[in-house]
């Protein structure tokens, strides 16, 4: 029997780096092992916010590539100043970090470009696809957002093809993410955001969430919705070389939004009452932190501590997370975001170290944490005493030599078995 087909748009994928291009491109390894022949529709010229060529290596060479010209206005917001360089990642400053440029720089993101600054490769990209999907057979497309503007051109191309199922995947929420309150929305702006949601919910076969408490909001809002996780990729855990210092690593971006000063408030009473914890902790970053974050620690003799390696591509950030002895994630602080699952926590997973989080007190990644028996998780009311007991206790298992790894079975969270779902997903779905 002949492979299914389906077409996946995104904008993300090499040599984008960061959690963005990862979840699609690994689907995309493993679907034809499932009875799918995917085809990749992306833009050609994209305004990335990071560059990761390596990724590269993990695209098939029979995987056929569709691009075209995407016009960004980017350009626009950074005349404001070098700190909107942020907003092509999701970021941008906070509170009393924000200056009039800053907030005329968000105001106009949320009210000019609905429902983002990638818009404008909608109109373009549906009559190429129009064209495209009349000459070439599909049995079903998926668009995966942020930035939801691409659920846009899934919207249009189910008008155009009724009969052609469509999944629209939300790694993170629309409206229910944690920053949308940020975006400083007129009313009509807001209205015009929660209708085109609401078109997206009714009109795709299915809407695909990365979290359990996502997918349930999702088909409270009407939504034929299911989870499948974000997961893990050939890391193999296991005896390996450590860091000589009791390191506690974050990997990844971190904004202001997620940042946990209660956390470094905690080191700094360590580094300084401690003098065995002082001689032997290190505090590394791996990823692309916030400079009103590392201008704060700076201030800090726990800044002493600090290993700050900025960005380096995913082969090499997997490494550091094996090398570590604690790793750290964070996620929004209010109830809003008890759903979102940073992906990087399967990757901690696949290492079988100890995981520090902090959250919304109810939350998916406190459930996974649980089930994994991999760490603690915190909410951001956490008392002094909580983090510094459990991050002595750590400490001490590593200067006992405890560093054996997690032993529990995290299989459900490989990419294989991932794909393994959705291809079963896509199979009821256009067996309709």
């Amino acid at each position: 029997m002949d492979d299914k087909k389906v077409l996946i748009i995104t904008y993300y994928w090499p040599p984008a780096g960061g959690p963005g291009v990862q979840r699609w491109l690994k689907f995309a390894k493993y679907l034809p092992e499932n009875g799918w022949t995917p085809t990749v529709f992306t833009p050609d010229n994209p305004s990335y916010p990071i560059i990761d060529d390596t990724l590269a290596d993990e695209v098939s060479k029979d995987l056929e590539i569709i691009r075209t010209k995407i016009w960004e206005p980017y350009q626009l917001a950074e005349i404001f100043g070098k700190d909107n360089k942020k907003f092509k990642a999701g970021q941008f400053d906070v509170g009393k970090n924000q200056n009039w440029k800053s907030k005329l720089s968000i105001w106009v993101r949320g009210n000019f470009f609905i429902p983002d600054a990638r818009v404008f490769w909608v109109k373009p990209s549906v009559k190429y696809l129009k064209k495209y999907l009349k000459e070439n057979h599909f049995d079903a497309i998926v668009t995966t957002g942020p930035p939801h503007s691409l659920h846009l051109i899934g919207l249009e191309l189910k008008k155009t093809f009724p009969k052609l199922t469509w999944v629209a995947d939300f790694r993170d929420p629309w409206t229910e993410i944690s920053y949308y309150k940020h975006l400083k929305l007129t009313q009509a702006a807001d209205k015009k955001h929660r209708k085109l949601e609401k078109q997206v919910f009714e009109g795709a076969d299915i809407i695909l969430a990365t979290s359990y408490t996502d997918a349930e909001n999702f088909r409270k809002n009407g939504a034929n919705a299911f989870c499948i996780t974000n997961g893990f990729d050939g890391m193999a855990t296991g005896n390996r070389a450590r860091n000589p210092k009791f390191t506690l690593s974050y990997i990844g971006v971190l904004e202001q939004l997620r940042n946990p000063e209660i956390l470094w408030n905690v080191l700094e009473d360590l580094v300084k009452s401690d003098s065995e914890f002082r001689s032997n902790f290190e505090l590394k970053f791996v990823g692309r932190m916030d400079d009103k974050i590392l201008s704060h620690i700076s201030t800090l003799e726990l800044n002493k501590h600090v290993r700050n390696m900025g960005y380096i591509n995913h082969a090499a950030s997997q490494q550091e997370m094996q090398t570590s002895h604690l790793l750290l994630i964070t996620n929004f602080p209010n109830d809003q975001s008890q759903g979102i699952i940073p992906g990087k926590i399967f990757e901690y997973l696949a290492t079988g170290n100890s995981i520090l989080s902090f959250g919304p007190k109810e939350s998916d990644v406190r459930s996974i944490l649980t089930e994994t028996g991999a760490g603690r998780h915190f909410s951001y009311d956490v008392t002094h005493e909580e983090i510094k007991t459990f991050i002595l206790t750590e400490f001490s298992k590593w200067k006992n030599g405890e560093v054996s790894v997690i032993n529990r079975d995290v299989s459900k969270f490989s990419r294989k078995n991932l794909t393994t779902r959705l291809a079963e997903l896509l199979k009821k779905e256009t067996q309709k």
